[in-house]
């Protein structure tokens, strides 16, 4: 076993999701490589906070390797000042982060750590997949669009490979990343609004990348967790809504890093990955195959909606300025070595 620990993060919001949480801290417990310490941040939920310190801290009973410790989110409410909170509290020279209704395969860490044996892998993203409500996937639901589910999607290369961003929900870091280039920015992705935004995963490996230009990104797809789709979204409403929403979240991302490298991903995606979708659910429906029309309408639906939600995205960050601020974490934000102080981008 290699010398670097790992601390795993996973911000939580709702007692409704009890039983997924306990289900995620134990497949993190059961990793054939064992992780230092799990990090509960619970996002301004003061029932939640008290029920997890009874049923992790009080008890006594998981101290040692795995060892869980319950925080309450130190910033605004949000995903990405949940992850902040849990960056700053780690112990661990690797950070990783699991969703609170997923859970990893026992080896999920152990094929995180060998990828950091190279000094300039900065992050390794692995591969999600879906856990369909229904038990199976919608006939409609092309899987093109698995990333309106926080899963990988059709598209993406496989195997170990060289990646602009990774997706925060299966995805580690090393700790320097953060000294380098601060925490996750406030003022984008999901913030417990109604609307689903994304994009901070984004943005971050974009602005490290810029700070570390040596940086190495990777995913590493036999690092394999299991995310809950629930039913309200398998729902076309929600794939609509989410489209929309993620359109509105690039153009912030490309206010900040520039449209040159907040849309380089998605050039490939949009050009060569969703053609060949339409196509390929065009050629299944003339031969009655189930769904193949409706994959093709969803396909459509979703660029269009992306689109408009860019467009109506860009005209509000050109009105209102300074988009979002990039706090420090880590070893500054402790008491230890200097890291980037709070800062706003701009574009």
């Amino acid at each position: 076993m290699s010398g670097r620990d790992f601390s795993v993060v996973v911000c939580v919001y709702t007692e409704d999701r009890w039983d997924d949480i306990l289900a995620a801290v134990g497949s993190v417990r059961a990793q054939t490589r064992p992780a230092a310490e799990i990090l509960l941040v619970v996002d301004h939920n003061p029932a939640l906070l008290a029920r997890l310190d009874e049923e992790f801290t009080s008890s006594g009973g998981y101290g040692g390797p795995g060892t869980v410790r319950v925080l309450a989110n130190a910033g605004p409410r949000g995903l990405s000042a949940g992850r902040n909170t849990g960056i700053t509290a780690a112990r661990g020279e690797i950070v990783a982060f699991l969703d609170d209704d997923a859970v990893a395969e026992r080896d999920w860490l152990r094929h995180f750590d060998g990828n950091y044996g190279d000094p300039d892998v900065m992050a390794v993203g692995g591969r999600t997949l879906p856990s369909w409500a229904s038990g199976i996937r919608p006939v409609w639901f092309p899987e093109e669009f698995d990333w309106v589910v926080g899963c990988t999607y059709r598209g993406l290369p496989p195997g170990r490979v060289r990646v602009r961003n990774v997706l925060g929900g299966n995805a580690s870091f090393r700790r320097a990343a953060f000294d380098a280039s601060g925490g996750f920015a406030i003022g984008i992705g999901r913030d417990g609004g109604r609307r689903p935004l994304g994009g901070e995963e984004a943005e971050l490996c974009i602005r490290l990348a810029r700070a570390l230009p040596r940086a190495v990104l990777l995913t590493d797809d036999r690092a394999v967790i299991h995310h809950k789709v629930p039913a309200v979204r398998e729902r076309f409403g929600y794939f609509r809504t989410r489209t929309y929403a993620e359109g509105l979240s690039k153009a912030l991302v490309s206010r900040s890093a520039g449209v040159g490298k907040g849309l380089e991903s998605e050039r490939r995606y949009t050009t060569r990955v969703l053609p060949a979708g339409v196509l390929r659910g065009l050629r299944d429906a003339l031969r009655c195959r189930p769904g193949g029309a409706g994959r093709a309408g969803a396909i459509l639906t979703g660029v269009l909606a992306a689109a408009a939600g860019y467009a109506v995205g860009t005209v509000r960050a050109r009105r209102a300025g300074p988009a979002f601020t990039v706090p420090a974490v880590g070893r500054s934000a402790r008491g230890g070595e200097p890291a980037p102080a709070a800062r706003e981008e701009v574009g």
